[in-house]
């Protein structure tokens, strides 16, 4: 079953008015700034992790426990969030930042706010970073963390092996990714409750509205996502980009967890939630879409009450696909 909201059911014209007037501001404060393309990816690294940029500055909690588990490049790198009350289950977090930015101790307080608000440990997995290190290194990254937390993981956080899956952006494809691979190379199907995908990529080729979106720059714009595309593809062609393994948009996804495609009008990446949620309920499985109008790349990052709105409805989705594992269990 596929359900379709234009919003969350309590947005409101308030809301919309906020987010549009915001856009205003951001689109202005971008304008005078050189195009993410144009700079050294450590440049931008470092801006964004010292708080300079559109984004805001990220606040790093003491809270936090650091660990490393065992990855076929090297160590990978976890960031261990807890609820404030016993753990009802492990959250499974990718970061976004189009495979070359961000990193997995930089949205403390987010996840502090979902452990919070869901009961669920956030284990967040600092995966390889293109263009120092292309496909496959952040897919394989993330597919050995996920499958050393579904073996050790509730022995080693303290915490039911109840397991849901999410990301943003480029943590959103990571995500699909890893599922894909969970499924195909280890018969891994019904271990994940739930995927929170939020304004994810799906088709490195670019769907129609990557395509035609242009050189506006609300966060992203069509040469942005070329540019992140091309550090985490170098040098390969459109019909090897077709793979399910890089574009998950053409895997079959049949014995995929229930989804929530949460996303804004004002995202380039629109259409990517929408035709994947659309694949994912055909090929039999749940998947219910957020649509937020004004909402850009990012939206649930800044401070609005779109934001606000569309992370309370994730935060109870996830809640209530928990709830279900455990009266099923």
């Amino acid at each position: 079953m596929s359900t379709v909201q234009p919003a969350a059911p309590d947005v409101d014209q308030q809301d919309i008015d906020e987010a549009r007037a915001f856009n205003a501001q951001l689109e202005a404060l971008i304008a005078p700034q050189p195009p993410v393309y144009e700079l050294p990816p450590e440049v931008t690294r470092k801006a964004r992790r010292d708080g300079r940029g559109v984004f805001p500055a990220p606040v790093f909690l003491e809270e936090a426990q650091d660990i490393e588990i065992p990855g076929r490049g090297g160590p990978i790198k976890l960031r261990v969030i807890r609820p404030d009350r016993k753990p009802v289950g492990i959250y499974l977090h990718i970061h976004g930042g189009g495979w070359t930015l961000g990193g997995h101790d930089m949205q403390d307080v987010a996840l502090k706010l979902l452990a919070n608000e869901t009961g669920l440990c956030a284990a967040s997995i600092g995966y390889r970073l293109a263009p120092e290190n292309p496909y496959p290194a952040g897919p394989d990254d993330c597919e050995d963390a996920v499958l050393d937390l579904l073996e050790h993981g509730a022995e080693q956080l303290d915490a039911p092996a109840r397991f849901a899956i999410g990301g943003e952006s480029a943590g959103a494809h990571l995500a699909v990714v890893t599922l894909l691979r969970l499924r195909d190379r280890h018969g891994i199907k019904d271990r994940i409750a739930a995927a929170n995908l939020v304004y994810g990529a799906y088709d490195m080729n670019g769907t129609p509205s990557q395509l035609l979106w242009g050189d506006r720059n609300l966060v992203l714009s069509t040469p942005i996502v070329h540019w992140f595309g091309n550090n985490f593809l170098p040098g390969v062609g459109p019909e090897q980009r077709r793979d399910p393994d890089i574009s998950p948009l053409y895997a079959r996804l049949g014995n995929m967890p229930p989804a929530l495609f949460s996303v804004g009008t004002m995202d380039c990446l629109i259409d990517d939630s929408l035709f994947m949620a659309e694949r994912w309920r055909v090929a039999g499985n749940r998947a219910e879409v957020a649509i937020y109008p004004e909402g850009v790349h990012g939206f649930n990052q800044y401070p609005t009450g779109l934001a606000r709105k569309a992370n309370a409805r994730q935060f109870e989705f996830l809640r209530n696909s928990m709830t279900q594992v455990s009266t099923s269990s």
